[in-house]
């Protein structure tokens, strides 16, 4: 098996594609939304929270998420294009959420956090099974085992 097969493979049932649309359409949204709004979700947000390069961050991290949002909707390379995510998660999570654990406690932390963590744990089930039997990948797979 190749490197390509590899990646793609995926053996995970069809209804995988409910977990797929939940974290590409909340990344997707996302990334345009801090385009839109700057500076209340974009670089705006990312200097208020301490994130150097502000400018810079902000949009690199909007185009990221739209970009591996909308390979995560198709399917297509999902699990590279979940790794870009997972990165982005963990740190929102790490500056957003265990920043404040301290002065918020325990319960308003995991409050404020249910969407993050809820991605997180949706990425890394994603990574475990693949992008599904209803996605580009799994078409691909079949593609490349054709004589």
């Amino acid at each position: 098996m190749t490197v390509q097969q590899k990646i793609i493979a995926t053996n995970a049932p069809a209804a995988v594609i409910l977990i797929r649309i939940l974290v590409g359409a909340v990344f997707l949204s996302e990334g345009i939304q801090k385009f839109l709004f700057a500076g209340e979700l974009g670089a705006g947000r990312f200097a208020k929270i301490g994130i150097p390069n502000a400018d810079f961050f902000g949009p690199f991290v909007g185009a990221f998420e739209i970009v591996c949002g909308s390979f995560v909707l198709l399917g297509l390379f999902t699990r590279l294009a979940l790794v870009p995510l997972l990165i982005i998660i963990s740190v929102a999570i790490a500056t957003t959420k265990f920043a404040t654990l301290p002065e918020k406690g325990f319960w308003v932390t995991a409050h404020e956090g249910r969407t993050d963590f809820s991605m997180l744990l949706s990425i890394i089930y994603l990574l475990a099974v693949g992008a599904g039997a209803w996605s580009m990948d799994a078409r691909l797979m079949r593609k490349s085992h054709k004589p």
